[in-house]
């Protein structure tokens, strides 16, 4: 596998051919906030090669993957504030974009997320979403 090239939306952002409100890029994988987030803060993990799902992505790679899955689920509950989050990937079915991606979410009490009948949001800004992408960071750099 190897950096990603072509129409994939995600290997896109991994170029910086396509713009987006990124908390963490470290040559493993790019973090960024989902342009339509189901709340505020609401970050995609994509490894930096490209791999369909889970099952493409080389197993040398998985742990560090899921080490910048983790530290990115942390820094969500730290910088924002959140009382905990919500840590999920889709394999094909459901999966919106064919890049493996795996979602993390801030939760809080009553948010109104109730099984898979999730609502979206938009931020009212790139401005909004830029200072949601800031405070997901200085989380990363409390863990």
């Amino acid at each position: 596998m190897s950096p990603a090239t072509g129409p994939c939306p995600f290997c896109a952002v991994v170029a910086g051919d396509l713009p987006a409100a990124v908390v963490l890029d470290d040559g493993v994988v790019a973090a960024f906030l989902d342009n339509r987030p189901l709340f505020k803060g609401h970050v995609l993990v994509v490894p930096v090669i490209h791999a369909e799902t889970l099952v493409d992505l080389p197993p040398e790679d998985v742990g560090p993957y899921f080490t910048r899955v983790r530290a990115v689920a942390a820094a969500v509950e730290t910088g924002l504030g959140a009382a905990g989050s919500f840590v999920a990937m889709n394999n094909r079915v459901s999966q919106s974009v064919p890049h493996l991606h795996t979602h993390v979410v801030p939760r809080r009490p009553k948010d109104g997320l109730r099984g898979f009948f999730w609502p979206r949001t938009k931020y009212d800004s790139d401005d909004e979403a830029a200072e949601y992408a800031a405070r997901v960071r200085d989380g990363l750099g409390e863990i």
